[in-house]
């Protein structure tokens, strides 16, 4: 296991279009937690695909030593697959029970080879990832987005691997969850490479290793330490761009100060020429001679002033772009207690079930507040969000909504249309919005000069996610009401600061889905309710007990 390592030589990949992603990128990975961090598009999950053999270099190489498990960002599995189908173990369960059953046929021993234990381990790894009451013949379409999760984890820890790869492995995972998941991370003691923006997670880490540009910069300890880092290098290099701005001021300023010295020199000395009467051929010497001296004081300034931009512009890339958006939404505002939703008694029903228990739920959001839904994966909080914003109707009970826009931003941030440009999609949503009005609140989310133009099918998920804000913060009525479900799910650290920000200017009510602590956090959530076993009660935050 201490063998286990990554290493990339010269990895080169780019997309069909010949759009590079890495060229000549190099680096080795050892045993340990290392996190991998960077901005959405910068190429984390690609360098995951072709560390994983999904993808091919189109130069150097990518490659693991050791048994190798990889946990991919999206699961390609079927709905109708067995638990014991999608763990690889369902032939083997097979073999083991025919033998059982007194069926001695050698290819079932060959299917068993030395796994005999293979229910034991997998009972256990299942226990370990909070799937205890997952059977082995239940089918997929019947388990929540973060046991599918959790399931595909415990296929590929089932490998025993020594290099384990796993990209955005807590999405859809409630809090339980994610500390199972935290625990068995802790016990790996192999080579793992984690994409997370889970800063929770990212803290467990031994190293953070950080994508830019096409290159990889490794930082001992865990992320805190990584952003505190991160500071003091932003401070070092603000300070050496405010130097290298005032050596850039002063020489342009001693530069235009010579300047005027030397054309005072040259008037005076031609007025004393003139009045001295000397002969034509010296005092086209003298004045030749001044010029001379004048030009290269001149030049000598000029090559300051070029030395002096070049130390501004090596100062400014030690700068790291914040990309951050700064935004005022006076038109979301909705009055301090004003009723936006009220539901008495709702109820509704999924796979024949009854989602409440006794005589259904009571919910009541007014104005401005902020509301966090927590609870359990699979207990219905996608399906509430969905009763509150209209997409669904309750079988019993009463709703009541107030007049006003309501918003719901699905996980899978599908609002807009992929094929409307971004600039387009602003348009539909806001149609009597002047377009320098647009333009510049386009600008204000970071999208600007061609990037309007980009179609939204072709965005990262950070990017969607900035687009779709735009889109519903400022459409025509303004929403009073804003549903987030999972909002930060495949989404970097830059712009999961962005969407706090964005929520900061926010002046309506919202509710929000999200196992994120540290993000609930900072967007000032003010009311707490959970949803589990069939009951919506109200709850403080977490570390309220």
């Amino acid at each position: 296991m201490s063998e286990a390592f990554i290493t990339c030589s010269n990895l080169s990949f780019s997309w069909p279009d010949d759009t590079p992603v890495f060229e000549k990128l190099s680096f080795t990975v050892g045993t340990g937690r290392t996190g991998l961090v960077a901005p959405n598009g910068a190429g984390k999950s690609t360098l995951l695909k072709l560390l994983a053999g999904e993808y091919r270099p189109s130069g150097g190489t990518a490659s693991t030593r050791g048994v190798l498990g990889y946990l991919p960002q999206t699961l390609p599995l079927v709905g109708d697959l067995s638990v014991a189908e999608v763990l690889g173990v369902s032939a083997v369960i097979e073999a083991l029970h025919a033998v059982e059953s007194g069926d001695a046929a050698e290819e079932h021993f060959t299917t068993i080879g030395n796994d005999w234990d293979i229910e034991e381990r997998t009972r256990v790894q299942l226990d370990r990832l909070g799937l205890s009451d997952v059977q082995l013949d239940r089918q997929l379409h019947t388990l929540s987005g973060g046991q599918v999760v959790s399931l595909g984890l415990a296929a590929q820890l089932l490998k025993r691997p020594d290099v384990l790869l796993l990209d955005e492995p807590t999405n859809n995972l409630d809090g339980d969850a994610r500390r199972q998941l935290a625990g068995v991370l802790e016990e790996f003691n192999g080579c793992l490479l984690l994409v997370s923006h889970d800063r929770s997670l990212l803290d467990r880490m031994d190293r953070i290793a950080e994508l830019s540009s096409g290159e990889i910069r490794f930082y001992g300890g865990n992320f805190t330490e990584y952003e505190e880092a991160v500071r003091a290098e932003q401070e070092v290099a603000e300070r050496n761009v405010r130097n290298a701005e005032q050596e850039l001021k002063r020489e342009k300023r001693e530069m235009q100060q010579a300047r005027e010295r030397a054309a005072r020199r040259a008037s005076n000395a031609a007025r004393n020429i003139g009045n001295a009467g000397l002969p034509k051929i010296v005092a086209g010497g003298l004045k030749r001679r001044a010029q001379e001296t004048a030009g290269k004081a001149n030049e000598m300034h000029a090559s300051r002033v070029d030395e002096a931009k070049s130390r501004l512009d090596e100062a400014s890339r030690g700068l790291r772009d914040e990309q951050k958006i700064a935004l005022e939404l006076p038109g979301t505002r909705v009055p301090a207690g004003r009723v936006v939703f009220v539901g008495e008694g709702m109820q509704i029903s999924r796979g024949g079930r009854a989602l409440f228990t006794g005589e259904g739920a009571d919910l009541a959001i007014k104005g401005p507040e902020r509301i966090a839904l927590t609870g359990p994966n699979g207990v219905g909080k996608s399906t509430l969000l969905r009763l509150v914003e209209g997409q669904l109707e309750p079988e019993h009970g009463r709703i009541k909504r107030a007049d006003g826009r309501i918003a719901y931003l699905s996980q899978r941030l599908d609002l807009l249309d992929l094929d409307r440009t971004v600039l387009e999609s602003l348009v539909q949503f806001a149609p009597r919005m002047p377009e320098s009005q647009r333009m510049h609140l386009l600008a204000r989310f970071l999208f600007r000069g061609a990037r309007v133009h980009l179609p939204v099918g072709a965005l990262s998920g950070g990017e969607r996610l900035r687009a779709t804000l735009a889109c519903v913060l400022n459409a025509e009525p303004a929403p009073q009401l804003l549903l987030l479900d999972e909002p930060t799910n495949n989404l970097d650290l830059v712009s999961v600061g962005q969407l706090e920000s964005a929520l900061n200017a926010y002046e309506g009510a919202f509710v929000v889905v999200s196992h994120d602590e540290r993000f609930l956090s900072g967007i000032g959530v003010d009311r707490w309710l959970r949803l589990d076993g069939g009951r919506l009660i109200e709850t403080g935050p977490p570390d309220a007990g």
